[in-house]
């Protein structure tokens, strides 16, 4: 089985980034518990003036069904369905 690996960048709207900080905290803890997750890391990216302008998850999943699994969990549809209204534009 080949492992899968997920870069994904989050670019929240100036007035949302603590929410969306605390939506995206809120997946750590519960995927990192999944029996097909290996890393879950959780990274926030600052322009030189040390604001916050985007936020990044580094995954690895041990199979494709295992991200499978992840995207079909409770705390991934509702973190899905409460972030892509606070992003400046799509999840990359």
């Amino acid at each position: 089985m080949k492992k899968i690996i997920v870069f994904a960048s989050f670019y929240p709207k100036k007035k949302k980034i603590k929410e969306v900080k605390e939506i995206i905290l809120a997946m750590v803890s519960p995927t990192r518990l999944e029996e097909g997750n290996e890393i879950y890391n959780f990274y926030e990216e600052k322009n030189n003036e040390g604001k916050i302008i985007s936020f990044h998850l580094f995954e690895v999943y041990k199979s494709s069904a295992a991200l499978d699994f992840h995207r079909n969990t409770s705390h991934y549809k509702n973190y899905r369905s409460k972030i892509v209204d606070l992003l400046d534009r799509p999840i990359e």
